[in-house]
């Protein structure tokens, strides 16, 4: 298909009125009503012509054809489509940024659209998709958090704002997971604190990611991490408060080193005691 472009379309509409003056008002109104139609079947036609492409994989096909349509025929449904087909190709190249970019832009832009919630939950998909998980580069945890910050917000605002998606479902994992590495890398910080005795600075960033993540999986790893480093700070019973909530509340492999670190404060509870005075003879 070769598409109409819209200058076409409007010297067509000019053409049907100037030749519509001699038969009356009405007949030009019919006259526009045709160029309208017209317009939009091309435009119609050409996202059509587009997405064979696109479901073809043919990606630069579809690029050059979904550009076209959003070129020629602005005012339409179609224009607005292709821009976010534009995106999806992008995603499906793994060209993440450009993506990303993509699906804000349309959000940003088209408020109203029906396609707003789709255009959000696929900004989640490629910021998810973005954090880099190759074996050449550092663990996760060691990495620069700011694309795994930016999909934690993103994902919290879609759950908050479209809380009955029907893609609620994958945006929830995918928040679990976003949420499990944040809170992976403050524990990460923690440890290098407690490795070079600072206890305090440990403390603060095991509280900070407990109370900034509630609920991740790692919860019980840094309850018992606070516990040890509380532990090392002669802080006994704090550090037995701890334990304790852990055996309290969770199961898994951090509840029987939770129960060793109580056996280990009763202990030293024990050492600590005061010995009673000899029995007078």
């Amino acid at each position: 298909m070769r598409l109409r472009s819209a200058p076409s379309l409007v010297v067509a509409a000019l053409v049907l009125g100037i030749g519509a003056g001699s038969l009356g008002c009405d007949s030009f109104e019919i006259g526009a009503r045709h160029a309208t139609l017209t317009y939009t079947d091309d435009a119609r036609a050409g996202y059509e012509e587009a997405m064979t492409a696109f479901r073809d994989r043919n990606w630069e096909d579809a690029r050059a054809l979904l550009a076209e349509v959003r070129r020629l025929f602005p005012y339409t449904r179609y224009a607005r489509l292709a821009e976010l087909r534009l995106a999806d190709v992008d995603f499906e190249q793994e060209k993440f940024s450009d993506a990303i970019s993509g699906y804000r832009e349309f959000a940003q832009n088209h408020k109203n659209d029906p396609d707003v919630e789709y255009s959000r939950y696929r900004l989640t998909k490629a910021l998810f998709a973005d954090i880099d998980d190759t074996i050449l580069l550092p663990p996760a945890e060691e990495r620069d958090q700011a694309t795994t910050a930016e999909a934690y917000k993103e994902l919290r605002s879609f759950l908050r704002e479209f809380s009955k998606s029907r893609y609620r479902s994958d945006v929830a994992y995918m928040l679990d997971v976003v949420t499990g590495r944040m809170a992976r890398h403050e524990l990460y910080v923690a440890r290098y604190y407690l490795k070079n005795d600072n206890f305090d600075a440990a403390v603060a960033r095991i509280d900070f990611a407990l109370k900034t993540y509630p609920g991740s999986s790692l919860t019980p790893e840094a309850l018992v991490l606070k516990g040890e480093t509380l532990m090392k700070q002669k802080r006994l019973a704090d550090a037995r408060a701890v334990f304790e909530r852990v055996v309290k509340e969770f199961t898994g492999p951090f509840l029987p080193t939770a129960r060793r670190f109580l056996d280990e404060i009763k202990d030293l509870e024990a050492r600590q005691r005061p010995s009673a005075p000899a029995a007078k003879q």
